[in-house]
């Protein structure tokens, strides 16, 4: 499906569009206890900041990654284009969600609270002996959703635009 650099970039820039909001959402709500208001000005400075750690992971670590490790499961000649996809899906679900939520977990629980949001209860010790136990949460409480919005959501949405932008359907005849 995507056929050069140019393509690649754009289908990684699609994806990370919607996949951010949907996680900084779901991450603060979990962080505040269900979906409030307050999560959408919270939002507002985590996206930006979470576009871009997304984008760039996608294009020079997750995206190469994932074809190496999906292309070493399944051979793309044998199998059908959804299978070699899910299964580039599957491998970038894999490197991507370790990879944000560490990222999640420094912004949610660590240093970012403090600087954006006057956070007084936070230490820095305590953050420190708690990073590990709050990142492998941070993990297990994001993969379903990783991989289930992936799967059934976000990536048939961006498949559909990715399809609608550069491919254009022969008129009928």
């Amino acid at each position: 499906m995507i056929k050069t650099r140019k393509q690649g970039l754009i289908f990684a820039l699609l994806t990370v569009i919607i996949t951010v909001p949907c996680f900084v959402f779901y991450c603060l709500s979990i962080e505040n206890g269900g979906i409030l208001n307050v999560n959408f000005k919270f939002a507002l400075t985590l996206i930006p900041i979470e576009f871009v750690l997304a984008y760039l992971s996608e294009v020079f670590i997750a995206s190469p990654l994932a074809i190496k490790l999906a292309f070493k499961a399944i051979d793309p000649k044998k199998n059908s284009p959804m299978i070699v996809e899910s299964a580039i899906i599957c491998a970038t679900v894999g490197i991507m969600c370790p990879w944000m939520s560490f990222l999640a977990t420094i912004l949610y629980k660590g240093v970012f609270p403090v600087l954006v949001f006057n956070d007084v209860t936070w230490k820095l010790s305590s953050f420190m002996i708690n990073f590990i136990p709050n990142f492998l949460q941070t993990v297990v409480l994001n993969f379903p959703f990783a991989f289930f919005t992936q799967i059934f959501f976000i990536q048939p949405i961006v498949r559909r635009i990715f399809k609608c932008i550069f491919y254009k359907e022969s008129p009928v005849k």
